[in-house]
């Protein structure tokens, strides 16, 4: 590689962690999230459609441990990706944009999610269920 004289681009190595960059990592991967767990719905209709066996297979597997811990991560996902797309909606007016507004609705979108996901599982868990 030829010696240019010029600075290189800084690395992740370089940049302190933030909650902004946070927040943008998590939309992305809760968006990757959203769209492999919509399988699960898929298979969830599917086997309703297919009949009692089938739907009871599903349920088995939906409240088992292990679906039960996905179903919850999958709500985390929803609700985080719902709220930090409003949070995106709102800069899209062209408001949110000084820092210590990027700061706070990063930090709300995500005290939002898990407010909203412990509701809602608490409601499910303790008998309120579909």
């Amino acid at each position: 590689m030829a010696q240019t004289g010029r600075p290189l681009s800084p690395h992740l190595q370089v940049y302190k962690w933030q909650v902004q960059m946070a927040s943008s990592i998590l939309h992305r991967a809760t968006g990757i999230i959203l769209a492999v767990g919509s399988l699960l719905i898929v298979w969830g209709l599917a086997a309703l459609a297919a009949g009692q066996d089938a739907f009871a297979t599903f349920t088995a597997c939906a409240t088992s441990l292990l679906g039960t811990i996905v179903m919850i991560g999958w709500t985390l996902a929803f609700f985080y990706h719902l709220c930090n797309g409003i949070r995106h909606l709102v800069q899209d007016t062209g408001k949110g944009y000084a820092i210590e507004s990027f700061v706070r609705s990063s930090w709300m979108a995500i005290i939002v999610s898990i407010v909203l996901t412990v509701a809602v599982w608490a409601y499910v868990l303790t008998g309120g269920h579909a």
